[in-house]
């Protein structure tokens, strides 16, 4: 009924977080100088892609599965362009219906989104972080 709401929530508060990041990441690259080189850093495992752009890659995954969902929702009539915009605020028993389906199906759904998120980061930062590696080995030789 209104499962999508969740994801849209968990979406609006990764975009906060993103902003926030973001402004973390400019603030820390202004103050960084000229004469330090990236040779001499050491690179450290997921330091290739900021996170600001993981976290909008998140917000992307949430917006966009909320967007689709909730298309299926305006199909089934369930979602209608008219105040309460969801038939099932319209009655006092389908709205705690629809409160406990946003707990229990919104909730599950945003934590699988995440969850996968977390493991496509994980896989792409370890798969450059042995590029890296087998790259910085064959320099050496």
């Amino acid at each position: 009924m209104a499962c999508f709401v969740v994801s849209v929530a968990g979406a609006l508060a990764v975009g906060a977080a993103k902003y926030i990041v973001k402004h973390h990441e400019n603030k820390v690259s202004k103050e960084t100088t000229d004469f330090t080189k990236i040779e001499d850093k050491k690179y450290k495992f997921g330091s290739e892609t900021k996170w600001s752009k993981k976290l909008g890659i998140l917000e992307l995954s949430l917006l966009g599965g909320s967007f689709l969902l909730a298309g299926e929702h305006v199909l089934h009539g369930e979602v209608v362009p008219y105040f309460p915009f969801l038939t099932a605020a319209s009655e006092a028993e389908s709205a705690s219906e629809m409160l406990h389906e946003m707990g229990t199906i919104g909730v599950t759904m945003m934590l699988a989104i995440t969850a996968a998120w977390a493991v496509g980061i994980f896989l792409f930062d370890l798969f450059k972080y042995r590029k890296h590696k087998k790259a910085m080995l064959e320099e050496k030789k």
